[in-house]
């Protein structure tokens, strides 16, 4: 572990890549005492702010940040997150939109290691039935591109739904809103931000 002064402030960084370009960048800011011990400096961060990050310092959440160089080739985004960053498929969530018969769009946060059940989702929201939302839809409503879409600091409130799988997992990692970064937080803390629930609307692939 190292602090590197940079002109826009203190970063701390947990392990750096090698030469390999594909190799992760970990970036810890501790905001709160939810995830580990108050540092007397507050770093910030080597990379571009989202709308997710910013709420996330704003609301004082405590998480911490892990990128990667995204590959354009690569088949998922979620998978490449895993592979990349070496963690838990469990632990990786992506976030996904729905519509309803209504036209209302749905935030649907489950697993990359499975798939969204629409019948579920539908149940869960009080709607008759579910279909995935068209691409253009979804990035107009968050205000982030497909591939990068985080659950927090979307452009518009939308009802968001978090699979139940999370209830046991002390934290979990979601899209920060760009493609290539992650943040991991607490579940608890990412149902706050969103005005989510706790819904069963993942299965295996």
């Amino acid at each position: 572990m190292a602090w590197i002064h940079l002109p826009q402030g203190i970063v701390e960084v947990m392990s750096f890549p090698p030469r390999d370009a594909g190799k992760p960048v970990r970036i810890t800011s501790r905001c709160s005492s939810s995830l580990g011990q108050v540092s007397r400096e507050r770093p910030r961060y080597d990379s571009p702010m989202t709308p997710a990050i910013n709420l996330l310092k704003r609301e004082k959440i405590a998480h911490t940040m892990h990128s990667y160089v995204h590959d354009a080739h690569a088949e998922s985004y979620g998978g490449e997150a895993v592979e990349k960053l070496g963690l838990d498929p469990a632990q990786v969530f992506k976030t996904l939109l729905a519509s309803t018969e209504t036209h209302e769009l749905l935030v649907a946060i489950v697993p990359v290691a499975g798939q969204l059940d629409l019948k579920a989702l539908a149940e869960s929201a009080g709607c008759k039935k579910c279909e995935m939302a068209a691409v253009d839809a979804a990035q107009r409503a968050t205000g982030y591109l497909v591939g990068g879409i985080s659950p927090l600091g979307q452009k518009k409130r939308l009802r968001s739904f978090l699979d139940d799988s999370a209830r046991s997992l002390p934290t979990l990692h979601v899209s920060a809103g760009r493609r290539g970064l992650e943040v991991e937080l607490a579940p608890a803390d990412l149902l706050r931000l969103t005005g989510g629930h706790y819904a069963a609307i993942g299965r295996a692939r």
